[in-house]
C-alpha cells in the first residue's frame, strides 16, 4: 500500500435537526481495500455522498492526491477520478453499455465544420476496459437485457471511463449469487493491485475480513476507530459499532421438535421445480440454502398459493391441503415474509400499526364494516413492544425507518396473524449487523411460543447457526438434507455447486 489517495478531515454535515457526520476522519491508501462499518443510519452513505459532491460538508476538508477539493456535483467528483457504485446501480435500462460508459463525457471528433460522438474510440476503449476485467460484454446490448452482476461491472467500466482510481462500493453483493460475488472480488483485487484505493461498505462482515485491508467504524455520525483487518476479529469490530458487547449473534434456542406439521411429496412445476419432496416438524426451524435461482422463493410462493398450484401434493397436520390463493393459506396457518420488504412485505407511506393490521383489516372491522381504530392501534402497540421495533408510536412511518426496524414490522405483520408456520425469506437481507442479532432472537422466540419456522437465506452462517436441519437446493431440486450437527459451510456449498447427493441412494427426509 502506498500514500494516502484520498484524506477526509474532520467532516461535518447537518440536516435540519439531524447531526448526520459529526467530525470524521478518514484516509484511504493507494493499492488498499479499506471497509466503512457502522449499523444502519451510522453515516457511512452520507459520508460517501459528501465524499462524491451529491452533499456538501458544512465543514471540514477532502484531499484527494494532496489536492484540496470541493465537489459541487457527482461530475467533478467522476472529474477527479472519485467513482461510487451504489448498491441500486444508476445505469440507464433503456440505453446500450456503451452508451451508459460515456454518458456526460463522450469521446467527440470533428467531421467537417461540427464535432460528433466518435463511435470507434468509444468502442475500442470500452473493449480494452472489459479486457481489463477479463470480462466479455456486448458493447450494443440494452442494459436492461443484463443480470446484476453485468450491470455491476458495467459500472466499474464506467468508473474507469474517468481513469477512477478511488471506487467506493455500496453493499455491492447484495444482489449477487456467490459465484458472481467470488467473481467480483477477483476485479477488485486486480484493481488494487493496479494501485487503485477501494472503499467498502458491507453489512457482511465475512466480506469485510475476506477482501480487506483496514477497516474504520463510525457510530451515529461519529468517528469511532480504525483498525487492521488482520489484527482485528468480529467480536471487537460488532463492539465497536453497536457500542456495546453483542454477545450471540445467532441465539438459538432448543425447543422440543414434535411431529410432521407439513409433508411436501413430488411437488412439480415445470422450469422451476422438479419433483420436490420435503417434511416439517412442529417446533423446528428448518432452513433453505442454494444459489440464486435455485428455486427456493418459487417453492415457498408455490405452497403459499401466490403463484399458482404446482402439481404433487401437500399435507398440513395430516390432511391434504390445497392453496389456491395467499389469502387461504393465512386462513390455514401459514403466513409468508417476502425477501424484498419494499416491494411485497410493506406499503411504506402507511404508518407501523396500519402496514402490522393490513391483512386482517376485516377482522379489525368486524361486522359493522368499519376500521376499529382502537383495536388497530393496540395491535400495533402490542407488536412494537415485543418485537422491539424502535419507532415513537404505532402512527410513525414506515418509511422513516431503519432497514432493521421496517424488517421487524413486516415480521410483525405476519405473527399478527398467529400462523402456525411462518415463512422467512431471506429475513435479514440489507439489515445491519444489531438488527441481524434482533431478529435472529426474535426468530428464536417463535418456536419457544409453538411457532414452526422456515428459513430462506443466502448467508450460510445464518442457518448454520439457526436451523434445526437444512436443505440444500440446486437447480430447482432438492440436493441434500443435513441435520445441524453434520451441516458446514463446505458441505452446503459443495452440495449447491455439484448438487452432490447423499451416499446410500436417496434423500433423507
Amino acid at each position: 500500500m502506498g500514500e494516502n489517495i484520498l484524506e477526509l478531515k474532520n467532516i461535518v454535515k447537518t440536516f435540519p435537526g439531524v447531526r448526520a457526520l459529526g467530525g470524521i476522519d478518514f484516509n484511504l491508501r493507494r493499492g488498499e481495500v479499506h471497509a466503512i462499518c457502522g449499523e444502519n443510519g451510522a453515516g457511512k452513505s452520507t459520508l460517501m455522498k459528501v465524499v462524491c459532491g451529491v452533499y456538501q460538508p458544512d465543514s471540514g476538508e477532502i484531499l484527494v492526491k494532496g489536492q484540496r477539493k470541493v465537489f459541487h456535483n457527482p461530475l467533478e467528483a467522476y472529474g477527479s477520478g472519485v467513482s461510487i457504485i451504489f448498491q441500486e446501480t444508476s445505469l440507464f435500462e433503456k440505453m446500450t453499455v456503451l452508451d451508459n460508459l460515456f454518458l456526460g463525457h463522450e469521446i467527440m471528433k470533428k467531421a467537417g465544420p461540427v464535432r460528433v460522438i466518435d463511435y470507434a474510440a468509444m468502442e475500442k476503449q470500452a473493449e480494452e476496459i472489459f479486457r481489463r476485467l477479463n470480462t466479455d460484454m456486448d458493447l450494443h446490448a440494452l442494459v436492461c437485457t443484463l443480470g446484476m452482476a453485468q450491470k455491476q461491472m458495467c459500472e466499474i467500466a464506467k468508473a474507469l471511463t474517468f481513469h477512477a482510481d478511488i471506487l467506493i462500493f455500496d453493499e455491492p453483493t447484495a444482489s449477487l449469487t456467490q459465484r458472481e460475488v467470488d467473481a467480483l472480488f477477483v476485479i477488485i483485487n486486480k484493481l488494487k493491485s493496479e494501485g487503485m484505493g477501494i472503499v467498502y461498505i458491507s453489512h457482511r462482515l465475512e466480506e469485510i475480513f475476506e477482501i480487506c485491508d483496514r477497516a474504520t467504524v463510525i457510530r451515529d455520525g461519529c468517528y469511532i476507530s480504525t483498525v487492521q483487518v488482520a489484527e482485528t476479529n468480529k467480536d471487537t469490530l460488532v463492539a465497536d459499532m453497536v457500542g456495546r458487547e453483542m454477545g450471540e449473534y445467532y441465539p438459538k434456542t432448543d425447543t422440543e421438535i414434535g411431529g410432521e406439521l407439513l409433508r411436501v411429496e413430488h411437488y412439480y412445476d415445470e422450469g422451476f421445480l422438479e419433483d420436490i419432496s420435503f417434511t416439517l416438524r412442529r417446533g423446528e426451524i428448518l432452513g433453505f440454502a442454494g444459489l440464486a435461482g435455485a428455486g427456493r422463493t418459487e417453492l415457498m410462493q408455490s405452497l403459499c398459493g401466490l403463484t399458482g398450484k404446482a402439481a404433487g401434493k401437500v399435507y398440513f397436520n395430516g390432511e391434504e391441503m390445497v392453496c389456491r390463493n395467499y389469502m387461504e393459506a393465512m386462513e390455514k396457518g401459514i403466513v409468508y415474509v417476502s425477501e424484498d420488504r419494499g416491494k411485497y412485505g410493506l406499503i411504506v407511506d402507511l404508518s407501523v400499526e396500519q402496514n402490522i393490521s393490513l391483512p386482517q383489516i376485516d377482522k379489525l372491522a368486524g361486522g359493522l364494516k368499519r376500521l376499529d381504530v382502537k383495536r388497530e392501534e393496540e395491535l400495533g402497540k402490542k407488536y412494537i413492544e415485543e418485537v422491539n421495533i424502535k419507532a415513537p408510536d404505532g402512527r410513525f412511518l414506515v418509511a422513516n425507518l431503519s432497514g432493521g426496524n421496517q424488517q421487524k414490522v413486516s415480521v410483525s405483520k405476519a405473527l399478527a396473524l398467529k400462523p402456525s408456520i411462518v415463512i422467512l425469506d431471506e429475513p435479514t437481507r440489507g439489515v445491519d449487523v444489531n438488527a441481524k442479532a434482533e431478529i435472529h432472537k426474535i426468530i428464536s422466540g417463535l418456536t419457544r411460543q409453538g411457532l414452526t419456522v422456515i428459513m430462506v437465506s443466502s448467508e450460510l452462517p445464518e442457518l448454520l447457526g439457526m436451523c434445526d436441519r437444512i436443505y440444500v437446493m440446486k437447480d430447482g431440486r432438492i440436493a441434500s438434507c443435513l441435520d445441524r450437527d453434520e451441516a458446514t459451510q463446505e458441505n452446503i456449498l459443495n452440495i449447491a455447486l455439484e448438487g452432490v447427493k447423499e451416499k446410500r441412494g436417496g434423500l433423507r427426509q
